[in-house]
């Protein structure tokens, strides 16, 4: 089988991408090692910039994005019983929306059916061949049947732990990581959201975040140890503990009821350089991750994908190549702001093991000049709601 670019992974960012590419009349084939299901069945971010939607409305798949997302022109900040709120409106004139990435990801994969797009699941022994060349190509496996995709490109979206990273030359790459001493236990519930606005809470107790999916749906998230499974906590704990750590007249609106997801993740900061090798491109996990604190990976993905599908049609249209000559060190440059802002607010808003009696004091100055300073917020909405691409 032959395609013009080869998409290892079957996520939001590997077919927004593919999509994309199919408004330009550009083909290509996804791989996914997972089924369809598995992949929906994740459960992800739910905020998304302005530059996100942009490009969902330029694949065609932004219909129903309009209708059911929940557009916020700020959010709220807590840090005991103090609460203010960041102005993403006054301050950028953009507000940011809520809308899931499973229904992102829902809405891709039915533009991508409706149109013909070639997808193949359960995908094994992905082998990528020859992308320091002019004539790359990926083995696989479907069933225990081999198969061959020859490409002129590939793009590897397919996550940290896949093989696109993987397949550039240690010589060649250089990884910067820092891993952080806590993770995030977050449970879905079926209950109203305790504030029409996202809550990030800066607690004794530790880190705190009220989210939603919609006006029925909320996500919730507590800091919590490394060594916690979901099984420790029961609903009854993780309720009686975030009302411990967001301000007392949020926590005595809160609506309870049973999680229908509860999960925990570790928090790390990651990217790889380049982005780029030969014809092999990195797009989102699979080149860098960020805390979730502020919302940044599926946005920082999506800005991969920008950079990606301009430099591939350059390459169609009119046979140039700086698009893609440009891409890891345009994409590199907007990943690193946000490493920076995840990294500072990850850093703001959480307890750390080893913090000393100095280092709270400057956490709490930190929030108090965050509160009064008009600057201050107007560079936190300016990152929150997206840097420019």
């Amino acid at each position: 089988m032959r395609t013009q670019v080869a998409i290892i992974g079957g996520g939001p960012s590997g077919l927004l991408l593919s999509q994309l590419l199919h408004t330009r009349g550009i083909d290509s084939v996804v791989l996914e090692r997972k089924t369809k299901g598995y992949v929906l069945g994740r459960i992800r971010a739910g905020v998304l910039e302005q530059g996100f939607v942009t490009l969902m409305e330029e694949a065609g798949c932004a219909d129903r994005l309009h209708a059911e997302g929940i557009t916020h022109d700020g959010t709220l900040v807590s840090y005991g019983d103090e609460l203010f709120r960041v102005d993403f409106k006054e301050h950028t004139g953009t507000p940011v929306v809520i809308y899931g990435q499973t229904e992102v990801t829902r809405d891709l994969y039915e533009a991508r059916e409706k149109s013909g797009g070639k997808i193949e699941f359960n995908v094994e022994n992905v082998v990528i061949h020859g992308a320091d060349t002019e004539t790359p190509y990926v083995s696989y496996a479907v069933d225990g049947e081999a198969r061959r995709l020859d490409c002129d490109f590939v793009a590897g979206c397919d996550g940290f732990h896949g093989v696109s990273r993987q397949t550039i030359p240690l010589d060649v790459r250089r990884e910067y990581e820092k891993v952080y001493p806590f993770g995030w236990l977050g449970i879905l519930s079926e209950t109203p959201p305790v504030n029409h606005e996202l809550i990030y809470a800066n607690s004794p107790r530790g880190f705190a975040l009220c989210s939603m999916r919609n006006e029925n749906l909320s996500r919730y998230y507590i800091q919590c140890s490394l060594s916690d499974k979901p099984e420790d906590w029961t609903d009854e704990a993780f309720w009686q503990e975030l009302k411990r750590r967001i301000p007392a007249d949020q926590a005595a609106k809160l609506v309870t009821g049973p999680s229908i997801e509860k999960s925990i993740a570790p928090l790390r900061s990651f990217v790889t350089e380049p982005m780029r090798w030969g014809r092999l491109f990195l797009c989102g996990d699979a080149a860098h991750i960020v805390p979730p604190t502020g919302a940044k990976g599926l946005n920082t993905a999506a800005s991969d994908i920008h950079y990606l599908y301009r430099g591939l049609r350059e390459f169609y249209e009119s046979a140039s190549t700086d698009g893609i000559d440009s891409y890891s060190e345009k994409a590199l440059a907007r990943v690193w702001k946000a490493e920076r802002f995840s990294w500072w607010f990850s850093s703001l808003m959480h307890r750390y093991p080893d913090q000393s009696e100095f280092d709270l004091k400057m956490q709490v100055a930190e929030l108090e000049f965050l509160r009064s300073n008009k600057a201050a917020q107007q560079a936190m909405a300016e990152n929150y709601v997206g840097l420019p691409y």
